[in-house]
């Protein structure tokens, strides 16, 4: 005889009875008939024969004895005594369907195996708050906006190309920015953690779900001090005036020192919508909004391209008076510091420039993109061989003699990056490259400062010690941007005693800011005897060098307009410095 099953597909669980199969649909109990044959045939290894004469229980009773496997199904098969056999009370395993319920019927651990805790169920509506902002303070000193060092935990869960095998391992081959002496002492210590329990030996070998913790002392480079001008706060939108060299929110090697934080910090405005971005070295108009019902009509306008936006910018040599449409595609040649460049392979893209000044030796171009690829306007300039005047990548000779006018280049993409890596090291302004923290550049950087440092101590002139520049790169895989970062940690404690006091000169009386400003004569950084960013040199880059000659002018949609004014470097009568 056939007994078809096809109505049950959609059952949470089944249970086979004596004359029964129970299906627990979402709506309630089904029950359908089986021949007595059916319980009389011999059970597989998944299903156990059930005795003579046996109570048939209630759904009820089925719902409290019937314990779910590692599949999800439970099968219920009753005693002479209604008890459940012995060895039948972990769950039986089923050929397949469904998910592993969470918590139910897991792998057992032999005595003495590290037990590794489920994931933690990450929460994607948190966002930033008072607890993230207190965590360290501003000082201004030279024009700059500076954040004191501190403490802080970077987290990931274990790759799978992580599995079986050894922390060592995995810190000596994947962060190399850190030497492997400098996570063994770092582990001795306390500050490197696996769930959330220290770790002193770093053979352990990692499993899956394995959550790593590891508290680094921190340091941030300078941005540009000029204030974050509020344009607009009507409850829905937030509209600011963005300087130059300030990220719009946390990655890479900025978390204080980006626009999320400063307004956090300073006016205590949180939970905020990003609607679009610019460039960390761009400035001008940048659109929050307030509520996520806003959040989605603007994400619309931005998709259905209804949101108008104009750009201003400086270029080298004088622009054709005539409206140029470029509309060259454009492919991300590095998605590590978003360097892109024109190519048939690339995405669609349309940029419309006006010129509207020139001085001699520069103009000023009035730019209007109608797509939003990234670096879109920088790329299409360079194309068309007028790069914006201090554009620290498509300005930059490592694009060759033609400096990628009209496409050309002359070397490969991984040597066009080398030469990028190479031309500021040599220039110690590899802050200009948007590098994350994975250490690409950074030691031989380190190595660098380090010489520099032993010189200065040589000529005895600490008053020179700069506590400033990138933070130590570890564990990048953990992505700080995220909404839901962990606060920083406080198991670390000041180490002056054992590292290098970086105090800034008693002839500086800079600027603290935490919401808001106060004179201070106390500014040194607390320094950390492990962290090898408290014991290098850098001379602080100047606001010039911070600054872009890109500024997004206005941004219009439907029903709104907003706009802020030219910067200096856009009047017609404007000459560069020398």
């Amino acid at each position: 005889m056939h007994v078809s099953f096809g109505g049950l597909k959609k059952c949470s669980s089944l249970l086979v009875t004596r004359n029964k199969v129970v299906c627990r649909a979402r709506g309630g109990v089904l029950a359908h008939n089986v021949p007595a044959f059916v319980n009389r045939q011999k059970s597989s290894s998944t299903m156990e024969q059930a005795a003579p004469a046996p109570h048939t229980p209630t759904p009820v009773e089925e719902e409290a004895n019937a314990p779910a496997n590692t599949q999800g199904i439970a099968v219920n098969e009753a005693k002479d005594t209604g008890k459940r056999k012995s060895e039948d009370s972990g769950g039986a395993e089923s050929s397949g369907r469904g998910k592993r319920r969470r918590g139910a019927g897991g792998k057992k651990h032999s005595p003495g195996e590290r037990y590794v805790p489920p994931p933690q169920k990450r929460n994607p509506g948190v966002s930033f708050n008072q607890e993230h902002f207190k965590e360290t303070s501003y000082y201004f000193e030279g024009g700059l906006r500076k954040v004191r060092s501190y403490y802080f935990d970077f987290k990931t869960y274990c790759k799978g190309r992580w599995v079986g095998k050894s922390l060592l391992n995995v810190f000596e081959n994947e962060f190399r920015a850190e030497s492997v002496e400098y996570y063994k002492q770092a582990a001795k210590e306390g500050r490197i953690r696996l769930n959330d329990t220290p770790v002193e030996d770093l053979s352990v070998v990692l499993r899956n779900n394995d959550l790593l913790r590891n508290t680094v002392h921190r340091h941030e480079p300078p941005v540009v001090g000029r204030p974050m001008e509020v344009l607009v706060d009507d409850g829905e939108v937030l509209v600011v005036d963005k300087p130059a060299s300030i990220p719009v929110h946390p990655c890479g090697r900025f978390r204080h020192n980006t626009v999320i934080f400063i307004l956090g910090k300073e006016q205590g405005i949180s939970g905020l919508h990003t609607v679009h971005r610019l460039d960390r070295l761009t400035s001008g108009v940048l659109l929050f909004a307030r509520t996520l019902e806003t959040s989605k009509k603007l994400d619309q306008l931005v998709r259905d391209r209804q949101l108008e936006k104009e750009y201003v910018c400086r270029v080298e040599g004088e622009f054709p008076e005539d409206e140029v449409i470029c509309e060259e595609p454009i492919l991300v040649v590095s998605f590590k510091i978003g360097l892109c460049r024109v190519d048939p392979k690339g995405k669609e893209c349309r940029t419309v420039f006006q010129r509207l000044s020139f001085n001699g030796k520069t103009s000023v171009v009035r730019c209007l993109p109608l797509t939003g690829r990234t670096h879109q306007i920088r790329v299409h300039l360079q194309y068309l061989g007028f790069p914006i005047l201090n554009d620290p990548i498509y300005g930059s000779s490592a694009w060759g003699p033609h400096r990628g006018k009209g496409g050309m280049m002359g070397r490969s993409d991984e040597e066009l990056l080398q030469a990028l890596l190479e031309e500021h090291q040599s220039q110690e302004s590899l802050h200009l490259l948007d590098i994350p923290d994975d250490g690409v550049g950074q030691k031989a950087e380190k190595k660098r400062s380090s010489v520099e440092t032993d010189k200065s101590d040589c000529a005895s002139e600490p008053g020179n010690l700069s506590s400033q520049s990138h933070p130590t790169p570890v564990l990048t895989d953990c992505s700080p941007s995220s909404t839901t970062v962990n606060e920083a940690s406080q198991v670390c404690k000041d180490q002056n005693d054992n590292g290098t006091s970086l105090k800034e000169p008693e002839s500086h009386v800079p600027i603290e800011s935490n919401g808001s400003q106060k004179d201070t004569t106390d500014s040194a950084d607390t320094s950390d005897h492990l962290c090898s960013e408290c014991k290098l040199v850098r001379p602080d880059p100047t606001e010039k060098e911070l600054i872009m000659y890109l500024h997004a002018l206005r941004y219009k949609g439907p029903d709104f307009e907003y706009s802020t004014g030219r910067p200096d470097w856009a009047r017609e009568d404007w000459v560069e410095d020398d």
